[in-house]
């Protein structure tokens, strides 16, 4: 039996407390995760420093040439998994045994995690802006322009509560160990395989061990993640987002209400663009936040609504190993069934009407022995009012919208990703001006496609480091 322990600074742990991880579909117990809890993780955060120091010992230079080397190690490597091991394929059916995604999926969320981590020296000059590296090292140095800069990290080690929806967030984090802050996870308990499986691959390709810190377990580890590192990033719904707003400490990613908006220049060539909102939608399952959840138009709401719905009511549930399988299951219990009544619930306002249900073959909720499949819902509203037009679901899930685009901007509310297809030079303007969107694509881009040299949401660099103001005398003349 594949045991896999605690990671405590790079040393493995043994607890006497063990979780099984399970096959969505057999039961078959793959693996023993060992548990660890809030007080083992406060008593080891008074060593953090201790990893900081460590990558130090590295120049940036150094530790962006081991990410490549550690790239090549995650994506074709047979590794150290506990005390088995485990290659690429191990590595995917797993995943896709416990999350549900299709093993396909997760294979190409190998392959972007495999392309942040080789091009990390562009992503970083991205996103410090062609900061010289070595000033994040040293603390301070000069730029182009001949002014002396000084950052100053915020904290030894970066706190992530990670989650199992989908594999792509982990390129959120790739970036910290080569920006010499460690880290401490709590992985997702049906996603542990890409922590475990990067740090080992950055270990072997160089990393000290001592920098990274695993720690899988209940709610209480997720707490002490937050409440003792000076940086933490976690990953929850609108719940979650409410506690920690305006906490400087904490990076929450929550729900994306990512959309599609059409201006009156381009709704009439909506037709040009359907592929574009199909795979909007459809794409990896419709669990990322980058996955649009409602396409805004002033027109043609009820023409644009029937064409996606024809396209993706008929998608069904296939097994996981099928290389055309679309959707991913819902593993928990309880969760499918309480998702299905609340769009049963919202279809029945005035104004809403469910577009998908005459082109599927079956109910939208499709149960099985240990798993249950929702089927694609497009919803079409005929205005604004309804809640259901701005809700966001873990499947492919979408409303089409009808407002003028004078009340676009005002009632979008906050949008991870906003693709505008227009033309019209003002409301490209307004679009830039507002505050509320994170992640502005002009033109016909799908929400799903990133640009990894872009911050996701909130620049990393911003968040480890702070820019202060600093000056140095020069040494006195002999």
């Amino acid at each position: 039996m594949l045991e896999i322990p605690v990671l405590r600074w790079g040393k493995p742990y043994e607890s006497m407390e063990q979780q099984d991880i399970v096959h969505f579909e057999t039961g078959e117990v793959l693996a023993k995760m060992h548990q660890a809890n809030g007080g083992l993780l406060q008593m080891d955060m008074r060593q953090a420093k201790r990893a900081r120091n460590a990558l130090r010992e590295f120049s940036i230079d150094q530790l962006i040439e081991i990410t490549k080397k550690a790239a090549d190690l995650y994506l074709n490597g047979t590794l150290p998994l506990g005390n088995g091991t485990q290659s690429p394929a191990d590595f995917c059916h797993m995943q896709s045994a416990t999350t549900g995604l299709p093993v396909h999926m997760c294979a190409g969320n190998m392959k972007k995690n495999y392309f942040v981590l080789t091009h990390m020296r562009e992503v970083l000059e991205a996103l410090t802006r062609g900061l010289p590296l070595d000033i994040l090292t040293r603390g301070y140095g000069q730029e182009a322009r001949g002014v002396t800069l000084s950052y100053q990290a915020n904290s030894p080690v970066l706190g992530m509560v990670l989650p199992s929806n989908s594999p792509g967030v982990h390129t959120l984090w790739m970036p910290v160990i080569p920006l010499q802050v460690g880290l401490v996870i709590k992985p997702g308990s049906q996603e542990p395989w890409t922590p475990f499986r990067m740090t080992e691959a950055f270990c072997q390709a160089g990393i000290p061990r001592e920098a990274i810190s695993i720690y899988p377990g209940g709610h209480d580890v997720g707490g002490a993640v937050v409440s003792h590192c000076q940086r933490s990033m976690i990953f929850g719904g609108q719940a979650t987002i409410e506690k920690y707003m305006g906490d400087p400490r904490v990076q929450v990613h929550g729900p994306g209400f990512s959309k599609i908006l059409f201006g009156d220049d381009e709704v009439d060539n909506w037709r040009d663009y359907l592929d574009l909102m199909v795979d909007s939608v459809l794409l990896n399952s419709g669990r990322g936040c980058i996955n649009t959840s409602a396409i805004w138009a002033s027109r043609h709401g009820a023409e644009i609504a029937d064409a996606i719905a024809q396209r993706i009511g008929p998608v069904a549930p296939l097994p996981s190993t099928d290389p055309k399988a679309a959707l991913a299951p819902f593993v928990v219990p309880g969760v499918a069934d309480a998702v299905d009544a609340q769009i049963d619930e919202g279809a029945k306002l005035p104004g809403v009407t469910e577009v998908t249900a005459k082109y599927r073959n079956g109910p939208r909720l499709v149960k099985q022995e240990r798993c249950d499949y929702l089927r694609p819902t497009l919803l079409h509203c005929t205005s604004t009012e309804p809640e259901i037009s701005k809700a966001e679901y873990m499947f492919p899930f979408a409303a089409v919208v009808d407002c003028p685009q004078a009340n676009m901007i005002k009632q979008i509310g906050p949008t991870l990703v906003c693709t505008a297809i227009t033309k019209d030079a003002k409301f490209s303007q307004e679009l830039l001006d507002a505050t509320h969107i994170d992640r502005l694509n002009i033109g016909p881009i799908k929400t799903v496609a990133l640009n990894w040299l872009q911050p996701h949401e909130g620049n990393i660099i911003d968040f480890l480091y702070r820019n202060r103001a600093f000056q140095n005398s020069p040494p006195p003349p002999h």
